[in-house]
């Protein structure tokens, strides 16, 4: 059976314009037994951009059409851009979409774009033609009625830049102001908007619990899990032989590795309640390290195919909010029956290696295993035994100190390996947000990483990459977590930015490695320009997606990688999980491998864009409860640090809280500022002033804008002066003196939601 890439390479070499499935099949010359299988590799192919379903049902290549496919992003005015999806993401870029230009589409919408017009030195400019699925057949928003009793629904979502009209007798019972669903049931043309009927009350916007509900509904979260997979879940839990242990059952431990005589552990944080992973440590008589990582082996009870399955294949992902989670699981499995419980028999799989004093893999071994862990750990007692020798835990946890010890030394040679392969180690603040009893917002803070949570970090990177080494190696299609190489365009951008900085990577654009980006962080750690550099270097990067075929991982500088460690709340994991126990058992049969060829892209394409559905849900919740948060804190001052600027403005991080707000060119009412795109600053004509990306700045907070979610700010010296009728002299320092000032320190190490997280990288 002809694999993806090649179906692609004979198309454009044969096929001279679109051709039918029937057509293709002749030129192509599949046999007639692999006819089904090809049309099935079509669609996925179609799925995955690659190729275009034009009329007729006819195949064509993309880039031969001018045509791309991707998802549209509405900005203000009513245009927008296709972000590419697929292969050709990278090469691309994306796809300016005139108002005038995109036809019935709104935003989220996945598309097809005829690209009409290339512009030297700018971007694409095209034409939508076909909708491929919309994003939006509900809609969260407020509800209003006009002076002439009409009524209509402001999406929440301004992107979507158009109200959404409800006809009488389909108010659904909601009230002026309330927060509600609206269904589309007419979707907008060029000469009207779209109309709808209103299908669910969520409430008063300033209301408890609303703001969750709403990022839920708007992202179209599922969020209760449906009846067949609950019954599904709990018809396994029934079967165990200790259902109030919930132990696993005798009959499930037939023919598997028995690691119960081990001492392993789980580490993970006070309120985890889901436990994908635990760990052992031995030391061999040679010196070398025997690291287990044991991985519960949730396809043990999810079946392909099954309730469970399905479902969790639509959700993607677990997400986590500040006051609630949204398991890919039922609880009866998430937290029950596969979280690797403490004291309690559990099914995994165990990736066993063995590592020598450089870092280095030499023996692997992979097992159904079953596990009894010691403890349930936390990265906080761990820290105190290792960092702290807090002698009161060290004493309730004595009998694996020791253990503790030699992670704590396999660590240091695992991260210095990785050091030495030049992987790009990013340390940014990620904010906690700490509720009180009745969910209100007490504090937002950055969350502390000590040597607990880098020790597991370092110990998951490594079992991902070993089964992805040993997926690369057998016969077995694999799923891979990749990373992409950057756009040299943007690396040359990111060149000319620091080398006004006296700073630079020391390669060409389109030679440059990781080890380059990792030495100019090393280069200007614990200076001012550090944070600013390392956003803009993020930037810089492509995001990881999934792939059915292995293109490395450039931020860790591995040449294979998976995601193999979280299959309770990740299901990339658990079809890698399938994948691996596949390729350690006997040959793959023609007609599987054929299958698992025709699934992988779409469940990569699928994967991915959950991923990215669940970010940007966790970053918007995040972001409102700062506002609600900042909302009591109008007229105070705080010191903060330059994190973005654009032509209108200055975005400032604040020290105190991990709280990013606006300062708008608008209020720097001293002076003419002019936004200099090749240092990314603004200058003042005639104070000469220059703000820039890492400055350190007092801000005072002017206004919260709550249905923006926006914290807009002022810089003190700038209002002060303008108040006193002076111009604010270059160079001028700032003065402290808000209560609510402190002196600015280093930011605390965090972890990056992209490159970095145990849930992300």
């Amino acid at each position: 059976m002809l694999k993806s890439e090649e179906i692609l390479r004979l198309v454009r070499e044969r096929a001279q314009h679109p051709a039918s499935a029937r057509e293709l099949t002749q030129l192509l010359k599949i046999p007639r037994e692999q006819s089904a299988s090809f049309r099935r590799q079509l669609k996925a192919l179609v799925a995955d951009g690659a190729l275009v379903e034009v009329r007729g049902r006819r195949f064509g290549v993309a880039e031969k059409m001018d045509l791309l496919v991707g998802r549209l992003q509405a900005i203000a005015g009513g245009s927008a851009f296709v972000v590419p999806d697929g292969p050709r993401a990278d090469r691309e870029g994306d796809v300016f979409v005139p108002l005038a230009n995109r036809e019935e589409a709104m935003h989220g919408d996945r598309v097809v774009v005829r690209i009409e017009r290339h512009r030297a030195g700018d971007r694409p400019e095209g034409r939508i033609v076909k909708i491929l699925r919309r994003a939006n057949q509900t809609v969260v928003g407020r509800f209003d009625i006009d002076s002439g009793g009409l009524g209509f629904v402001t999406p929440f979502d301004q992107r979507l830049g158009t109200d959404v009209a409800v006809a009488p007798g389909s108010h659904g019972g909601a009230e002026s102001g309330q927060m509600v669903i609206v269904e589309i049931v007419r979707w907008p043309t060029a000469t009207r908007g779209p109309v709808g009927r209103i299908v669910e009350i969520l409430g008063r916007i300033d209301e408890p619990g609303v703001d969750t509900t709403i990022i839920v509904r708007k992202y179209g979260l599922p969020d209760a899990h449906g009846e067949a997979a609950m019954a599904e879940a709990q018809r396994l839990v029934a079967g165990q032989d200790a259902p109030r242990a919930m132990h696993a059952r005798k009959h499930d431990l037939a023919g598997r590795t028995d690691f119960r005589g081990l001492d392993i552990v789980t580490i993970d944080g006070e309120h985890a309640r889901d436990f994908d992973d635990a760990i052992s440590v031995e030391k061999l008589e040679n010196g070398h390290f025997h690291l287990g990582v044991h991985i519960a082996d949730v396809s043990h009870y999810v079946r392909e195919g099954s309730a469970l399955d399905a479902e969790a294949y639509e959700r993607g992902t677990s997400v986590y909010f500040p006051d609630r989670a949204l398991h890919m699981f039922p609880s009866d499995l998430a937290t029950g029956l596969c979280s690797l419980n403490p004291r309690v028999d559990r099914l995994v799989q165990s990736c066993l290696m063995e590592v020598d004093r450089q870092g280095t893999v030499l023996r692997r071994e992979f097992h159904d295993g079953i596990i009894r862990t010691r403890e349930r750990m936390t990265y906080t007692d761990v820290n105190a035994i290792l960092t702290d020798r807090d002698p009161a835990v060290s004493a309730r946890y004595a009998p694996l100190v020791p253990m503790f010890e030699r992670m704590r030394e396999l660590f240091r040679i695992l991260n210095d390996r990785r050091r030495r392969l030049g992987a790009i180690d990013f340390d940014f603040d990620e904010a906690e947000v700490r509720q009180d009893e009745a969910g209100q917002v007490e504090a937002i803070v950055a969350a502390e990483r000590n040597i607990a949570h880098r020790i597991v970090e370092e110990f998951m990177l490594l079992a991902n990459e070993t089964v992805a080494e040993f997926l690369e190696a057998s016969e077995v299609p694999g799923l891979y977590r990749v990373h992409e190489r950057p756009d040299p365009m943007k690396v040359e951008q990111f060149e000319a930015f620091v080398s006004g900085l006296g700073l630079s990577l020391g390669a060409p654009a389109g030679e440059v490695r990781p080890r380059h980006f990792q030495a100019l962080l090393d280069k200007i750690h614990g200076t001012p320009a550090e944070r600013a550099v390392a956003v803009l270097m993020l930037r810089t990067m492509q995001k990881a997606r999934y792939a059915p075929e292995n293109l490395g991982h450039f931020g860790l500088a591995f040449e294979s990688y998976t995601h193999f460690t979280s299959p309770i709340r990740r299901y990339p994991d658990l079809v890698v999980h399938r994948l691996l126990r596949a390729a350690r058992g006997v040959a793959l049969a023609d007609a599987d491998r054929e299958r698992w060829e025709a699934l992988l892209p779409e469940t990569a394409r699928v994967s991915s864009d959950r991923e990215r559905r669940a970010d940007e849900a966790e970053r918007e919740l995040v972001q409102w409860k700062k506002v609600r948060f900042m909302h009591d804190k109008v007229g105070d001052e705080f010191d903060g640090y330059i994190t973005g600027v654009s032509s209108f403005g200055l975005f400032v991080q604040l020290v105190e809280y991990v709280v990013d707000g606006l300062v708008h060119v608008a209020t720097m009412a001293n002076d003419y500022y002019r936004f200099l795109d090749g240092t990314h600053s603004l200058r003042g004509e005639n104070t000469g002033k220059v703000y820039r990306l890492g400055d350190r700045v007092q801000v005072r907070v002017l206004r919260v804008d709550f249905d923006r979610r926006q914290i807009e700010l002022g810089l003190v010296e700038i209002l002060d002066a303008v108040k006193r009728g002076a111009p604010a002299r270059a160079g001028a320092q700032p003065k402290k003196t808000s209560k609510n000032s402190m002196p600015l320190r280093a930011s605390r190490p965090g972890r990056n939601a992209r490159l970095r997280s145990r849930g992300r990288k």
